[in-house]
């Protein structure tokens, strides 16, 4: 997998100071070595874009479980998958390193967004990750209307958008991103580590397999990995299904974390 462009932070020895990141743990197992990887972020968002793509990305690619997050931000659950007891917001690692990428089966709440994000800088500064790529839907209103959701970018940098650009990708340039990826992206360019966004035109309120099937064909084609989005598009309904209750508490988060948003944006946007 070549290198999306060059990278200027992979030798950084700057760590986030720790009371930024109070309450958040990143436990790692141990059982893969990473080889300056691309991380891909996939928290439930609008039409739970990013969890169907990493859970897309984790079956096709046999990623293996790298690690979890540990927090009392996090609600008091723990989910069961084949008798065994995991931790609801994991990390996933490919066999050769390269890629690792997060994933959640629980809404997180507005209140961990900050420690979190700088938690995980802080963890790809130290394993000097290459890119950050976060991965989630983008709300349209006639959804209904579009029969392959066009997939649209943003960079948080130069490098960033001509390369979404060279990629096809529809740059965002003017408005506002709210929410965790916006939190990421700006702590990634603050440390110099290139990250960009694909958003998907998706469901605002009902999971999106069609959107995420849009946005896995382009994440592949960055990375240089095959990913067939056919089996994902021929459960559409079993998977619409089956998130709808993760659904409906990433909608409960949403409307929490507007709220925030909403008294502190720029007058020219209210």
């Amino acid at each position: 997998m070549d290198p999306l462009w060059p990278i200027s932070l992979n030798t950084a020895s700057a760590v986030i100071d720790d009371e930024l990141m109070d309450g958040i743990t990143i436990k790692e197992y141990g059982n893969i070595s990473l080889d300056n990887p691309v991380f891909v972020e996939g928290l439930p968002d609008v039409g739970l874009v990013g969890v169907i793509t990493t859970s897309s990305l984790i079956d096709q690619l046999n990623m293996e479980l790298y690690g979890h997050i540990e927090s009392d931000l996090l609600p008091a659950i723990m989910v069961l998958h084949r008798a065994e007891l995991l931790h609801p917001v994991r990390l996933y690692a490919s066999g050769d390193g390269r890629i690792v990428l997060l994933t959640s089966e629980i809404a997180l709440m507005p209140a961990s967004y900050y420690p979190l994000a700088y938690s995980l800088i802080d963890w790809a500064i130290r394993n000097k990750v290459s890119k950050v790529i976060s991965v989630n839907g983008y709300p349209v209103p006639n959804r209904l209307d579009i029969k392959k959701p066009q997939v649209f970018g943003v960079g948080n940098g130069k490098d960033a958008v001509e390369f979404l650009r060279k990629h096809g990708v529809e740059v965002i340039e003017e408005g506002f991103i709210a929410g965790f990826y916006a939190l990421l992206l700006r702590e990634s360019k603050k440390y110099r580590i290139p990250g960009l966004a694909l958003l998907g035109q998706s469901f605002p309120k009902y999971p999106d397999p069609g959107s995420a099937a849009s946005v896995i064909d382009k994440l592949a084609e960055m990375l240089g990995i095959d990913i067939d989005v056919k089996p994902l598009l021929e459960k559409e309904d079993e998977i619409k299904l089956g998130l709808r209750d993760l659904m409906k508490q990433t909608e409960g988060a949403m409307r929490q974390s507007h709220k925030v948003i909403e008294e502190h944006l720029p007058a020219m946007y209210r």
